[in-house]
């Protein structure tokens, strides 16, 4: 046994694990503020914090030891290649299993400087994370062959500045010239500012009265969507008799003024089964009835249908009780700052909510703005544009709010929808199809603002495809992984 090599593997891992926590850690530190705020012990919102912090932490870690594993038996592409492989494939499972957690994907990085990722619209942000670990293994050989005054070091500069390069000015000159095509509708998005951690305490009726003077200061007649935030309509609805809820009435009254108007909104509804076999299996049970409550969006409309959305990508912890068998004990806690202990009810597929005059639209609540392949399938199925309905409240005046609205320029250019954004305390804002931001509120404000977005039928090929690019990392990592194991790769430098 080499215990040099397993000292040395040991030490990269938990350098490896220290680097990565510190850049986890100030990258999404306002999670922990989320838990504090709730009244939570600092003990205890400091273990929940290890979620993102440290679980994220580990398994990159864990990606670089592997890479060492193969880097002692194998040549530097093979290496290399594993450690691409193995990066993206962790990526792929961070937003695949039950503490799904997509927020650090390299990708993402580009959100504030969209300008340069405009081929998101192809690849989707794991072209960027697979751009960014291409380039930094060049510029790492690039200073090795430097400082060793290598006879390699012209080349490595050539396809260093040509790697880094090309995808900039491709993405510069597809964004000066990408002209949207004019199809407008006239979309109202509102801004309610109502404290998360008080809105269950005031009257429902005066804040949904508050979202529909708020739309009315800025509506026009022939105003098609209005969005309002995630849980806008307050109370638990049972949505087989949400004609009869007068937060319902109140909103279909107001929409009389609107010939083709809709209202989108999030709202907490629930559903009664009459036997415990159910769809869904996170019903609960009480006094002898079957539910499954909901985070979910609605499409309320001047004739008598209503249309839900249940949420599908829920928050581990809050909404959603990861791995429930053997976390079972963490129930009572997670349902102390505002989840349900047993865990949302939701439904597998995107949704597309349908309009009167034939608009489709991506219902995307909160979350599930991160997810560039699952608001692409929505928008295979007919969207037109994209509408997020959030609250983000939750972390205070952090980088948080700020973070998750760029996410949404990522959206728009793989998809190429505009976004219309409701926030409950901001940052609301339409984000057109270039990624640009072309209206937003202030943090913390009551508002509402308005614009003539352009609807688009055109489908993209990331739209088409999804995330191949995850898919054959992921692919190519379990085959290296096979050939680790059995010992078919040979080291040859």
């Amino acid at each position: 046994m080499d215990f040099s090599a397993q000292r040395k593997g040991g030490k990269i891992f938990w350098l490896s694990f220290l680097t990565f926590l510190v850049w986890n850690t100030s990258c999404i530190y306002w999670v922990f503020n989320s838990f504090t705020s709730a009244g939570l012990p600092v003990w205890i919102a400091s273990f929940i914090s290890l979620i993102p912090f440290g679980l994220g932490s580990l398994l990159m870690a864990f990606v670089f030891w592997l890479y060492y594993r193969f880097r002692r038996v194998s040549s530097k592409p093979w290496s290399y290649t594993a450690l691409i492989c193995l990066w993206i494939a962790y990526e792929f499972l961070h937003q695949s299993w039950d503490l799904a957690f997509p927020w650090m994907t390299l990708g993402n990085a580009f959100a504030s400087t969209h300008q340069l990722v405009q081929w998101y619209e192809f690849t989707g942000v794991y072209g960027g994370t697979l751009w960014i670990l291409i380039s930094n293994i060049l510029v790492f050989e690039l200073y090795k062959s430097v400082k060793s005054s290598s006879a390699d070091k012209n080349k490595l500069i050539i396809a260093t500045s040509v790697v880094i390069a090309s995808p900039i000015i491709c993405s510069l000159t597809i964004y000066t010239n990408y002209q949207e095509k004019l199809n407008p509708a006239n979309v109202v998005v509102v801004q309610p500012n109502i404290d998360p951690y008080l809105k269950w305490n005031s009257p429902s009726f005066m804040q949904v009265q508050q979202l529909i003077t708020l739309s009315e200061s800025v509506a026009q007649p022939n105003t098609e969507y209005f969005i309002w935030p995630e849980t806008g309509l307050p109370d638990y609805v049972d949505e087989e008799k949400i004609r009869s809820n007068v937060n319902y009435i109140q909103v279909h009254d107001f929409l009389n003024q609107y010939k083709n108007g809709n209202v989108i909104s999030g709202i907490s509804s629930y559903l009664l089964y009459p036997a415990p076999k159910t769809p869904t299996a996170t019903f609960k049970k009480e006094v002898g009835k079957y539910f499954d409550y909901f985070n979910s969006a609605v499409q309320i409309e001047n004739s008598s249908k209503v249309q839900f959305y249940h949420k599908s990508r829920l928050v581990p912890g809050v909404e959603k009780l990861p791995f429930p068998t053997l976390l079972t004990f963490l129930k009572p806690i997670f349902e102390s700052f505002g989840g349900s202990s047993g865990g949302f009810g939701s439904q597998e597929e995107a949704g597309v909510f349908y309009s009167q005059s034939g608009i489709g639209v991506t219902p995307a609540i909160c979350y599930e703005s991160i997810w560039g392949a699952y608001i692409a399938e929505s928008v295979k199925k007919g969207s037109q544009f994209i509408a997020i309905v959030t609250n983000d409240g939750w972390w205070g005046n952090t980088s948080g709010k700020d973070q998750h609205m760029l996410y949404a320029k990522l959206r728009a250019i793989e998809t190429r929808r505009w976004v219309a954004r409701s926030a409950n305390t901001g940052i609301s804002a339409f984000i057109n199809q270039r990624g640009d931001l072309v209206k937003s509120t202030s943090w913390w404000v009551p508002a509402a603002i308005k614009e003539d977005i352009n609807l688009n039928e055109d489908l993209t090929f990331y739209v088409n495809n999804g995330d191949f690019i995850a898919f054959a990392g992921t692919g190519g990592a379990g085959i290296l992984l096979i050939l680790l194991i059995t010992g078919a790769v040979k080291r040859k430098d």
